[in-house]
């Protein structure tokens, strides 16, 4: 089975998580491919190949080398795709020799893959990519990861002449909702350390993440009928308004980028009589970070002294920045880094402007930096894989087995 053949039977295997379910995994459909993957694994000669009832599938390839202390490292991927579009039915279709024009998706719904408007397109003329049929997403976050993986295995089964270190791979649920680490256990993984293939653009190598917070605000109105409300009326969706511009209105998403933190206002809703916000909270330094929850609390407690104590706020953690546990381990970020320069693959190291199961799971005890899995405008009809980046990240997973052993 070519890599390509691996992705496109994984993609077409509905797998959307379900934000508002508390089970794990929080859609039960995961577990369809969650089987076809475990089967696979056994039928190319894994062991320890492990399916749990929570949705976790570990699966080892021991080592071939007679050395002694070759680390055990791990690769890691999560079956399930975006909420935010359908992943049902997706029908994946393969553009070749990519001409440089626009791409027509769907031609009775008028979807057109321009590179006028994803300007990235471009990079990839000449070559064969992936796209959807411009009615669900494609789903390359994170199947690309899972069918490179896969193939990786594969190819270091069908090539003992390349001397490694006994390999674990591990596939999660519930990624795209922030819950794929969560019943990750990492003594039972037993790596040293790992790396998700995750990312975007071929090249991407990514150690650092946002830290992240989440707050709740329930703000309480009293409402009166608006001809007698003179000096009687508190409008609670007007303190949410004036709530919502007291905060820096320069460090929204849309006005920052690279290393750059935010608020964002992610779901507002309600009544005079009673209102909600959501926001997010992101910064990649822990001190900024820290001064941003302290921002919003302070206009709390201010709005309070104003409306008598009329908003309540819950403001949790979320997640940090895993540059504090990788920094102390950057000979992992080196041996992916060399890897992709002996495959003349020129790495783009930078920061992830969101989070990833490898940001708790190095916080867990398991080090683990992001490399790219090829896709781009994930969780949207406009997704595509451009083919040549799913097959340079396999073998950029078989050059780091390779690294390890050799050096070790």
């Amino acid at each position: 089975m070519t890599i390509v053949d691996r992705f496109i039977k994984y993609a077409r295997i509905d797998t959307q998580s379900d934000e508002n379910s508390s089970q794990t995994p929080s859609t039960q459909k995961q577990f369809n491919l969650a089987k076809e993957v475990e089967k696979e694994a056994l039928e190319m000669g894994l062991v320890d190949v492990s399916l749990d009832n929570n949705c976790y599938l570990m699966a080892t390839l021991p080592a071939n080398t007679t050395k002694k202390d070759v680390p055990v490292i791990g690769f890691i991927s999560h079956f399930d795709t975006s909420p935010d579009m359908s992943g049902k039915d997706v029908n994946p279709t393969i553009i070749k020799n990519y001409n440089g024009e626009d791409i027509v998706l769907n031609e009775a719904n008028n979807v057109i893959l321009s590179p006028k408007d994803f300007t990235d397109l471009l990079k990839f003329k000449g070559d064969d990519i992936i796209v959807t049929d411009g009615k669900t997403l494609l789903g390359a976050d994170d199947k690309a990861g899972i069918a490179e993986i896969m193939d990786a295995m594969q190819y270091l089964i069908d090539h003992p002449e390349i001397e490694h270190g006994k390999i674990r791979i591990a596939f999660t649920p519930d990624e795209e909702i922030g819950r794929g680490a969560d019943k990750f256990d990492v003594k039972k993984f037993g790596a040293n350390w790992a790396y998700t293939m995750d990312g975007s653009e071929i090249g991407e190598l990514e150690y650092e993440n946002f830290n992240a917070a989440y707050a709740k605000l329930e703000i309480q109105g009293r409402n009166v009928h608006p001809g007698y409300a003179k000096d009687k009326m508190i409008n609670a969706l007007h303190i949410a308004n004036e709530l919502a511009s007291m905060l820096p209105q320069e460090e929204r998403p849309e006005h920052t980028q690279d290393y750059e933190g935010f608020f964002h206002l992610i779901a507002l809703n309600g009544t005079v009589e009673d209102s909600k916000m959501s926001y997010i909270i992101r910064d990649h330094d822990r001190d900024i970070f820290e001064e941003r929850k302290k921002t919003l609390s302070n206009i709390v407690d201010e709005l309070n002294k104003k409306y008598d104590n009329r908003i309540t706020l819950d403001m949790k953690d979320q997640y940090y920045n895993m540059r504090e546990k990788i920094e102390p381990v950057m000979h992992i970020v080196d041996y992916a880094h060399r890897a992709m320069k002996e495959l003349d693959i020129k790495p783009i190291v930078k920061p992830i402007r969101g989070g990833t199961d490898g940001s708790k799971l190095s916080f867990m005890g398991l080090p683990c930096p992001n490399i790219f899995a090829g896709g781009l405008n994930f969780h949207g009809k406009y997704e595509f894989l451009p083919i040549p980046a799913l097959e340079k990240a396999s073998k950029v997973i078989v050059k780091i087995a390779e690294l390890v052993a050799k050096e070790n």
